[in-house]
């Protein structure tokens, strides 16, 4: 299994998103998470389905899954253009490095009774605003039974989450080792309060803190992905 870890999924987008236009996005995630679950079963996924991104369905039930943009840049938000404007070259810098697979993941994007999906919900939630950190979080809690702002969307969602048993299964399996600290805690972006206020940015300092440790995540992730599929090449062969 060959996955380019500098590929710029925007390069094949033809000027959509890369989430739902970048065939080799595509192709990177159904290689990277077909494997085994933490209950050693399969998690094969399928790209034929006609109208859906990723598909999955056996005994361990039926997935409809889309790929999310788990990093930002924030440099085409309109709120916070007065801040981006400061520092277009860290804001474009941070953009291209998150235009790598290390920066993006699948969630189920099948909206369930019009409510929001989770990709969605991470994007118009206040007290997220987009940060995987602040979403990672609302999963860690999500696995202890606790309240997050996020809560209620994952709970639509909760099928897929016992896929992988508990937090540090999910952690595992998708590659994100590199936002926790040794004590299972979310390693944060910035100082967390609790999802007491807005996460946005007072100045330009803040947001460079920001950018030192979303693009510290996201070449580690990135040499992990090189790493699990340069294992997968040795043990054999992709199913395709």
């Amino acid at each position: 299994m060959i996955i380019d870890t500098n590929f710029n999924v925007y390069s094949d987008a033809n000027g959509g998103d890369p989430d739902s236009s970048s065939s080799t996005l595509r192709k990177y995630h159904k290689m990277l998470w077909s494997k085994p679950l933490p209950n050693g079963k399969i998690f094969e996924l399928q790209d034929i389905k006609n109208g859906v991104y990723l598909y999955h369905k056996s005994e361990l039930g039926e997935f409809f899954l889309g790929s999310d943009a788990i990093t930002h840049s924030y440099k085409n938000h309109k709120r916070k253009h007065w801040l981006t404007k400061q520092i277009p070259i860290e804001v474009n810098e941070l953009f291209d490095t998150g235009s790598t697979i290390g920066a993006y993941t699948i969630f189920p994007n099948n909206r369930i009774d019009g409510n929001h999906t989770i990709n969605q919900a991470r994007g118009v939630n206040s007290l997220i605003d987009d940060r995987f950190d602040l979403t990672l979080e609302c999963i860690r809690l999500f696995y202890q039974g606790h309240n997050s702002p996020l809560y209620d969307t994952l709970m639509r969602y909760k099928p897929f989450f016992d896929l992988f048993d508990n937090f540090i299964g999910y952690i595992n399996f998708f590659l994100f080792q590199d936002l926790i600290d040794e004590n299972k805690k979310i390693k944060f972006y910035l100082p967390f309060n609790e999802f007491n206020t807005s996460p946005g940015f007072t100045d330009v300092d803040e947001y460079l803190r920001y950018k030192d440790g979303v693009m510290s995540f996201i070449k580690s992730r990135n040499e992990r992905i090189e790493n699990f599929a340069k294992l997968k090449m040795i043990s054999g062969p992709e199913k395709e």
